[in-house]
């Protein structure tokens, strides 16, 4: 469960964020290098209450080295 850090109300989780006009979303990489390797989808949160987002990347073990 997360929490809203603006009204501290549950979010709704489970969400994705895209890029308007295109049919793909973000990944996450280790550098800013054309080839980095991947890490995954950062996740998304809205607050039911206030709109707050919340973009969060939940596999963390993947990027301690």
């Amino acid at each position: 469960m997360r929490e809203c850090i603006r009204c501290h109300t549950e979010m709704v989780e489970g969400c994705d964020l895209k890029v308007q006009g295109a049919g793909y979303g973000i990944i996450l990489a280790d550098s800013e290098k054309i080839f980095a390797n991947r890490l995954g989808k950062p996740k998304v949160a809205v607050c039911p209450k206030c709109g707050e987002v919340s973009i969060y990347f939940d596999n963390v073990d993947l990027l301690k080295k």
